[in-house]
């Protein structure tokens, strides 16, 4: 989930996807954002996202969070 959308951010998206899920159907969501600042990772896992990736990033850090979340 980018954090900075232009027409929505990524703390409303993720507030919304949150609020319509089924009871027990939980749909990952990896923050991905530019903000590498202390708390950006605290602020997004906070806003229901469950990991948090900074940009830049290596190709086989999103693999393995990827799988860790797919289940």
């Amino acid at each position: 989930m980018d954090v900075h959308m232009p027409i929505m951010d990524g703390y409303t998206a993720t507030a919304i996807i949150r609020q319509n899920e089924e009871p027990g159907k939980r749909l990952p969501i990896i923050a991905l954002t530019a903000d590498a600042m202390s708390g950006d990772r605290e602020k997004c896992l906070a806003a229901g996202m469950d990991d948090y990736l900074a940009k830049p990033f290596k190709a086989e850090r999103a693999a393995y969070q990827n799988r860790v979340h797919a289940g």
